[in-house]
């Protein structure tokens, strides 16, 4: 397909986005972006946060994956289910209750200002830190497959990327994002089925023969209790991915805002269960597209895509998809569902953090009326150029683009689990100023853990388990600076 049809396709899709903004956006009020009034169906938040929660990660990185570590993905997925059983029954509940619109305000009525600010901050760092990762892939992929032909160089594909995400985004807010999520989960999922479908029947299989095969054997293997050293070992993963549901979807005001905009605290955990449910039968959906794009790959002989001296495993299946003859069916899903994984991640991302930054730093609630919509519009330019900086800064990094978004959550979102631990599992006051110091020094323990050399570790490789360390050493440091009754 060639570039000015691709072109074509993103400006439709585009125009469809704005339409929804235009229906959803017509009162610009800041209750309207931060709240949506909390009208929103429940149903359609839960379809809606599966496109929220996969985004290109999912989309294109995690089929990836496959070539590395068969299916063993699926592990840390179960554990994601029970972190959100937590999310549903304990914290909606709390935030609920306070009736916060930012969910480190929990934080200040808690334990005070500094607190407040500590979990605010790191939640804008760890929200860059994920957004921008997941933008990078689909630009790269964007990139890969139409821009590049055009001799139109990556930053501005991601200027042009996000300058859309902000025309769409800067009335509506969250209440735009509730629908737009669900058009992006749609079209998400319907490339991915297109895919299997006409890769299966390009191999002359049906989905459940493809069950079945001795290939899938060779590449589908889910459990691994062999080796505690490995990092796809079983407890890790499983360990890690409830504590990693707990931290990015619970403590992250981009997940919890879209909760927060239900009617009230049942349908919201009606909205989460559900979600959680669907979540584990579509990331073994995309795990199955995985191992079929290397079956086919293996099968007539095509290369994995090298781009700067890398080998970017990442773009298998934008390079089946688009340039390996499937048809224009596929070409056609695949490009609408890499546009809408790239939106669903970012657009969320910008009104969360316009949020966050807006009431947890700039106290817009407590302004004067005439003040607080001009303000949270400059909030909302300014952090999609920093979006922009960050994105450009991580198309220098190497490695696969999941294992680092988890790494980087690893650190970051440690601080935030132990406070919430630290607030909701004890009645104990602490010693507010210090908080951001503990926050600080258990970044920095959990780092030197994991730089630890091999002749003290021996052939240890650390996986997802290093969130609920750096949690635990989050919720010890607070336990010293707790005030005696």
């Amino acid at each position: 397909m060639n570039p000015t049809t691709i072109l074509l396709l993103i400006a439709g899709y585009f125009g469809l986005l704005l339409l929804v903004s235009f229906l959803t956006g017509k009162n610009d009020s800041n209750d309207t972006f931060f709240k949506a009034n909390k009208q929103s169906p429940w149903y359609v938040v839960a379809f809606g946060m599966i496109g929220a929660s996969l985004s290109g990660v999912t989309f294109i990185s995690i089929p990836g994956i496959v070539g590395g570590e068969q299916f063993a993905y699926m592990q840390g997925v179960f554990g994601f289910f029970i972190g959100y059983l937590f999310i549903a029954f304990v914290l909606l509940p709390l935030y609920y209750r306070l009736n916060v619109t930012s969910i480190y305000q929990y934080l200040e009525q808690r334990f005070g200002k500094v607190s407040y600010k500590t979990g605010a901050f790191f939640f804008i760092l760890s929200r860059v830190t994920g957004a921008s990762f997941r933008l990078f892939l689909v630009a790269l992929a964007m990139q890969y497959i139409v821009f590049e032909q055009l001799g139109v160089p990556f930053w501005a594909t991601v200027v042009i990327s996000i300058l859309l995400i902000w025309i769409y985004t800067f009335r509506g807010g969250i209440k735009t994002i509730v629908w737009t999520d669900t058009l992006q989960t749609l079209a998400m999922l319907t490339a991915v089925g297109v895919a299997i479908y006409l890769i299966n029947q390009k191999l002359d299989w049906s989905y459940l023969e493809f069950l079945n095969s001795d290939e899938l054997t060779t590449k589908g293997r889910i459990f691994f209790f062999d080796d505690p050293n490995s990092k796809t070992y079983f407890w890790k993963y499983f360990i890690g991915g409830i504590f990693i549901a707990i931290a990015m979807t619970g403590l992250d005001q981009d997940m919890m805002q879209k909760n927060l905009t239900c009617k009230n605290k049942n349908d919201a955990q009606k909205n989460m269960i559900t979600m959680a449910t669907l979540l584990v039968i579509v990331n073994f959906v995309f795990l199955s597209l995985g191992a079929l794009l290397f079956i086919y790959a293996d099968k007539f002989g095509i290369q994995i895509p090298i781009v700067d001296g890398r080998t970017r495993t990442d773009l298998l299946f934008p390079e089946i998809a688009v340039n390996q003859g499937l048809g224009t069916s596929l070409t056609i899903t695949f490009i609408i569902g890499l546009i809408a994984a790239a939106y669903s991640s970012a657009d969320s991302a910008l009104t969360s953090l316009t949020t966050s930054f807006s009431v947890d730093f700039l106290n817009i609630e407590k302004r004067p009326q005439e003040e607080q919509k001009p303000l949270r519009k400059k909030v909302h330019i300014g952090v999609s150029i920093l979006l922009i900086f960050v994105v450009i800064l991580f198309n220098n990094l190497d490695g696969n683009v999941v294992g680092n978004l988890f790494t980087f959550a690893t650190f970051t979102y440690g601080p935030l689990l132990g406070l919430f631990a630290f607030g909701i599992l004890t009645e104990h006051k602490i010693k507010d100023k210090y908080v951001w110091i503990v926050a600080l020094c258990s970044i920095i323990l959990s780092f030197v853990i994991t730089s630890l050399p091999e002749s003290i570790i021996g052939k240890y490789q650390f996986q997802w388990e290093i969130l609920p360390i750096n949690g635990l050493i989050t919720f010890i440091g607070l336990w010293l600076i707790r005030k005696k009754r």
